[in-house]
């Protein structure tokens, strides 16, 4: 009977190494091979190598759990090497980045409870800045500050929960944002400093959430910075306004460009007749390695586009491929979020991952 620690090889495939644990139920072992990886194997199919003494021809036993235990020499204290620090990501910037964008987004938590519900408040930096931002709420010169802090280019950050007693403190609030780069040169953009109002009436309303780029739920969405050119065009006078319409050149505004929508799903199918033409000399485990390779290589291409989902088709078979998915997932790419994909679609044989 084949146990833990049995060098064996394989019956009706090329390869072997030591067995590692045992599955008495199944009739499984999972063999590590020399380059460190593990598969599964069913146990009529792997044979038992046992060391045989050339001169006896008696095999060869293990006395190594006998040993008497060696006690290690002092040693001179050894400086530990010190972690490598973990490079952050290169912020990777898009020509209509350069254009200032920042939204307030809002979410009811259950939208088929407008009356009662509590809704989040997101910030939404669309642009190639990272931002100083405060924002402020109150009235008759007492304010508080309810959230504050540095976001990223290009991403979305949770800014506080709003109860439905707390939404007619929200009809009037102050945006604060700062942009600026990080070990580079750019162009300074203004300071934003606005006064939004907002009617808490439409956090009653159905249609005030909508279908938008940045989120895969309905939200209501207020552009910070369009606030800001809408309020001081009102506070130019007549007089100035005359002036310029008098005026024989006109200045062109900024055309705010929109990013391009992300695809809602992309799918990758893993199996290997898929990957390659011919699996002719290849063993179980350079097929599998295959597999992984293309795995880490969809991930790597989408890593920067946030909430990218992507489905990657791997069968049901004996499900080695599946569980090495979800061990890397685990591992590896713990910060993306994977589930079963739609069973109606790939029945149990697709996992779906969200780029975050």
């Amino acid at each position: 009977m084949i146990k833990k620690g049995d060098n064996v090889r394989f019956l009706n495939a090329v390869g072997g190494g030591i067995v590692t644990r045992v599955d008495e139920n199944k009739k499984m072992v999972y063999v590590e091979d020399a380059d460190g990886f593990e598969m599964p194997m069913p146990e009529r199919e792997c044979v038992l190598i046992i060391a045989v003494n050339k001169e006896t021809n008696f095999p060869i036993k293990d006395f190594s759990s006998k040993k008497t235990p060696t006690i290690p020499a002092p040693q001179a204290d050894i400086k530990q090497p010190e972690p490598e620090l973990k490079q952050p990501e290169p912020i990777i910037e898009t020509p209509e980045g350069e254009t200032l964008t920042a939204l307030l987004a809002f979410f009811p938590m259950d939208i088929k409870q407008l009356q009662t519900t509590a809704y989040e408040c997101y910030l939404v930096n669309d642009s190639n800045y990272y931002l100083y931002y405060n924002i402020i709420n109150g009235e008759n010169d007492q304010w508080k500050s309810i959230a504050n802090g540095i976001i990223e280019p290009n991403m979305q950050e949770l800014l506080t929960e709003i109860t439905k007693e707390d939404l007619n403190a929200w009809e009037r609030i102050r945006v604060q944002l700062l942009p600026f780069k990080q070990g580079k040169s750019y162009t300074p953009q203004p300071v934003v400093d606005v006064n939004l109002r907002i009617n808490a009436v439409k956090f009653y309303k159905l249609h005030s959430f909508t279908a938008n780029e940045y989120f895969d739920e309905p939200a209501m969405l207020i552009d910070i910075v369009s606030e800001k050119e809408n309020q001081q065009l009102s506070d130019v006078s007549p007089e100035e306004i005359k002036q310029a319409m008098f005026q024989k050149e006109e200045t062109a505004r900024p055309r705010l460009v929109k990013r391009q929508q992300i695809p809602d799903v992309i799918e990758v199918d893993l199996h290997i007749n898929e990957l390659l033409d011919s699996t002719v000399g290849l063993s179980n485990g350079d097929m599998l390695q295959c597999q992984l390779d293309k795995f880490h290589t969809v991930l790597a291409e989408n890593k920067n586009r946030k909430g990218q989902k992507i489905v990657f088709i791997h069968g049901k078979g004996e499900g080695v491929l599946r569980t090495e998915i979800e061990k890397l997932l685990k591992t590896r790419y713990k910060t993306y979020y994977f589930q079963d994909a739609s069973f109606r679609e790939y029945g149990f044989g697709a996992t779906m991952v969200t780029i975050k």
